[in-house]
């Protein structure tokens, strides 16, 4: 296995500052796993996804951050890299934002800090995967350069579209 710089877990864009999990972000998570509208979460349990987030980070050297803007100061969602279905030499960049916060563009500016940060790393290739009904999510990952690989059917997720994007 490749040896990896570790990322930077504090990223700042012109309107947002990405940090890592603090154990007081545990409503707010919550609030927005509930969101899916699949199941309702505890802060109890957003709280254990928080530390298990954290222990990540730990063994691999890359995070999922949660995303706030600087103005506000308000919790908006999450981004970073993850093992996801991917691997620790090509993680997975992964987000997810309140509803409020879809269309204004966060998601796409987050998205390339963390996509900066990975280049720091050393790593040549990062992976996503999102659903195809995602839309929103494709159009963002194609404004940062991520093409399709393929496309794969899994119980629960149904189609899910495979990207790739090369690192410099």
């Amino acid at each position: 296995m490749a040896t990896y710089e570790t990322m930077a877990f504090h990223l700042e864009t012109e309107r947002l500052f990405l940090r890592p999990w603090a154990e007081s972000d545990a409503d707010e998570f919550r609030a927005l796993l509930d969101e899916r509208g699949k199941e309702t979460f505890t802060v109890e349990r957003a709280r254990a996804g928080i530390v298990s987030l954290l222990a990540g980070t730990e063994t691999t050297g890359f995070a999922l951050l949660p995303i706030q803007r600087r103005e506000e100061g308000d919790f908006i969602g999450y981004c970073g890299l993850i093992v996801g279905r991917a691997s620790v030499d090509e993680p997975e960049l992964a987000y997810e934002l309140f509803r409020h916060a879809h269309g204004k563009g966060y998601a796409t500016e987050a998205a390339r800090a963390v996509l900066d940060a990975a280049v720091a790393t050393g790593r040549k290739r990062l992976w996503s995967t999102v659903g195809a009904w995602n839309t929103p999510s494709l159009r963002v990952l194609e404004k940062l350069g991520f093409e399709r690989d393929r496309v794969s059917v899994e119980e629960g997720a149904g189609e899910v579209v495979w990207l790739t994007r090369s690192l410099p």
